[in-house]
């Protein structure tokens, strides 16, 4: 074991993290103080002992990732950036859960300095760290392939903090058990194990042998009992460190299941159930600050020498380790000049020069789920950081890179499948839930453009991720396919009906649905070209669809265009997405006939659309034009805002059925008929 050491400014420097987390829960009125209490001498140690990080500069391309996955207690990690300095100040914890402060209830990523990714849902951060330790190892493979494991400057640690709740949540059992299998030795979990849950005791819902489950996954894992007897921490600490080492040194993932106690030392607070998420009360407080044997007993009154000196051997620290990393890092750099190139190009996030040029484009029908696959193959040569893989639907969501190796330990390969522990196609099993977070895992890592897809109608299974990726403004990529009743035979279970106005209702997040094989090209070149980082899904046809003429990219990139004007003068739009565009476009020439002058628009991404400036939505769609028909195989739950008053929507509002998609279309009434019929009565409508 390397050597350990712990100073009497440790002590000091712990008691002040717990003494600020109950300060500042009590001065807030509401949050989370007791596990910020008990895991105060964890944090710290991880931060001033184990990690390497630099507090003045958090995005260092060598840093270990700290995620604290339970995130409601916010204070475990807002105490320990205030100590080293990473920009918080005493005012700032202080301000915990008020307007504007940079201490909200829950860590939230691109908000507060040293914060690797927003975390509050249980087993949200957990689930993404498995994520950051793939995307760590991919970074060493396309960087640095001929050194050993963690030899490389590429290589570093992802710590977690998680609780029971993370525990339970079905997620982290999908997530888990994938890093068992793919062998994620840069993974630590460390659990605290504290027999406290809101309900109270975990014996009545929680009662299986999580070590023995985890090792069951194929992790390392270890028990701590910290039972905290004494007030100077070194027994604990020590066999915290201790265990670290172990875990550093195994080839797996590991879990640290640390036995502590809630609260502790308040006195009459600990191992409560309450304490977990309220306010101590004043006299506990101070119970409390006596116990640890402070001289001040009022609130926020802390030696500020002890925060001066941590914050100096924090950086002494951080020099030292920097010294070392760049040293090798400018070894590599010396020794690989084209990696090195190629990871100026990633941080500076630009992509491959005439990278257009290898988009493909189609004259003959295709499905948007093929054309899709084609485009992932096209720029797979060019642009090394793409990569990804499905929920185990690889063929049908067309996400495979052909002739490219699985992100897989070579004793993991198939007939089917061969790769190594650098690959590019990730196979995520059946664990959509767990896919979701870990993408979002992969993107907070930076440098790379990972995707993963799953059919549309299991998208639900993804939307608690999907959601914090758009709270994050990160740009996963969700590539979803088969889209709409046109699925068919399988059925009502498997044909999304109320999803695409569901995921449209998210905040920062684009629905893309391209109409053909065309829009579905210029729809990744967006999506890769776009400056502002928000993410994104591709939400793609089963069925072939046919080539539209008309079709263009900028078109696309402003999320709504005309697609075919009427020939004279516009009586009424007809507002399409998807393959239902082609039906509009069908219904045009028969309302021409009849004398009524018919706009198609395309809106493949209503939220790029509703980004342009108001004369470009106006241009596209016409104010003085009342009558208007939104036609898409989904709910009409969403379009009473384009349509307006005197329009009408052709869609589904209820389940489908199993038969063949074409004549699902037809029993359910998305046709040129009912179309033309939409037409004729909202433009009724209109001149009444």
């Amino acid at each position: 074991m390397s050597q350990f050491s712990w100073s009497e400014t440790d002590t000091q420097a712990v008691n002040i993290a717990r003494a600020l987390a109950a300060d500042a829960v009590q001065n807030a009125g509401n949050g989370h103080p007791g596990t910020a209490i008990s895991l105060a001498p964890v944090a710290y140690t991880l931060f001033a002992k184990e990690m390497r990080h630099d507090p003045r500069d958090p995005q260092w391309l060598g840093r270990d990732r700290f995620v604290l996955s339970i995130g409601h207690s916010s204070l475990t990690l807002y105490a320990q950036l205030f100590l080293h300095g990473y920009g918080l100040e005493l005012e700032d914890i202080k301000n915990l859960r008020q307007w504007n402060s940079l201490t909200p209830g829950h860590p939230e990523y691109g908000h507060t300095s040293g914060v690797e990714m927003t975390t509050g849902p249980l087993g949200q951060g957990l689930s993404s760290a498995v994520g950051m330790a793939m995307a760590a190892r991919r970074h060493h493979g396309l960087f640095d392939p001929s050194t050993p494991q963690g030899q490389s400057p590429f290589d570093h640690f992802i710590y977690v903090l998680a609780g029971d709740g993370c525990l339970q949540e079905g997620i982290t059992s999908e997530a888990c058990s994938l890093a068992g299998t793919q062998e994620l030795g840069n993974l630590i979990l460390i659990y605290d194990d504290n027999e406290i849950t809101i309900e109270g005791h975990p014996s009545i819902t929680f009662t299986e042998d999580v070590l023995t489950r985890y090792e069951a996954y194929g992790w390392h894992t270890q028990h701590v009992q910290w039972r905290q007897n004494g007030h100077d921490y070194i027994e604990d600490v020590q066999a915290l460190h201790d265990a670290l080492e172990a875990a550093r040194n195994d080839n797996r993932p590991s879990i640290i299941k640390l036995s502590t106690i809630m609260s502790w030392p308040a006195p009459h607070a600990q191992n409560t159930a309450a304490s977990h998420g309220s306010a101590l009360g004043e006299e506990e407080i101070i119970a409390l600050k006596k116990a640890m044997g402070m001289s001040s007993l009022e609130p926020f009154d802390i030696d500020t020498s002890i925060v001066e000196k941590v914050r100096q051997e924090s950086i002494q620290r951080a020099e030292e380790q920097k010294t070392l990393w760049t040293s090798s890092f400018d070894t590599w750099a010396q020794n690989n000049p084209e990696n090195h190139q190629l990871l100026t190009r990633l941080i500076a996030r630009k992509l491959p020069e005439n990278w257009e040029a290898k988009l493909p484009s189609f004259n003959e029908a295709c499905a948007t789920r093929a054309a899709s696959g084609k485009v992932i193959n096209a720029l797979a040569p060019v642009m090394p950081e793409l990569w990804g893989g499905s929920a185990d639907l690889a063929g049908s969501n067309n996400t495979a890179m052909k002739n490219e190796p699985s992100f897989i330990p070579e004793n993991r390969q198939t007939s089917t499948w061969s790769g190594n522990i650098y690959g590019r196609n990730i196979h995520f099993g059946i664990r959509e839930h767990a896919m979701g977070a870990i993408i979002n895992g992969m993107t907070l890592e930076g440098l790379t453009r990972p995707y993963a897809g799953t059919f549309f109608v299991f998208s639900d299974y993804m939307r608690p991720s999907v959601r914090l990726a758009a709270l994050m403004n990160i740009p996963s990529l969700f590539i979803w396919t088969h889209d709409s009743i046109g699925v068919g035979e399988d059925g009502p279970t498997h044909q999304p009906i109320e999803h695409l106005w569901s995921y449209r209702s998210i905040p920062n997040f684009n629905v893309i649905r391209p109409a053909d094989a065309n829009e579905t090209v210029y729809a990744w070149k967006h999506i890769l070209e776009k400056e502002d980082s928000s993410p994104s899904s591709l939400i793609l046809s089963r069925q072939s669809l046919p080539i539209l003429e008309g079709t263009n990219d900028q078109g696309v990139a402003r999320g709504g265009y005309i697609l075919k004007d009427a020939s004279k003068h516009a009586d009424v739009i007809l507002l399409a997405t998807g393959s239902e565009v082609y039906l509009a476009l069908q219904a045009q020439e028969v309302l021409e006939k009849e004398g009524i002058g018919a706009r198609v628009v395309s809106l493949p991404c209503i939220e790029w659309f509703e980004q342009q400036d108001q004369e470009y939505k106006d241009n596209v769609l016409l104010p003085s034009v009342k009558a208007r028909v939104s036609v898409e195989a989904g709910s009409t739950f969403g379009w009473k805002q384009y349509v307006g008053d005197y329009g009408l929507s052709v869609g589904i509002d209820h389940y489908g059925a199993s038969a063949p998609g074409g004549l699902l279309f037809e029993k359910f009434g998305i046709t040129v008929t009912k179309i033309v019929e939409a037409a004729r009565q909202s433009v009724n409508n209109s001149i009444q």
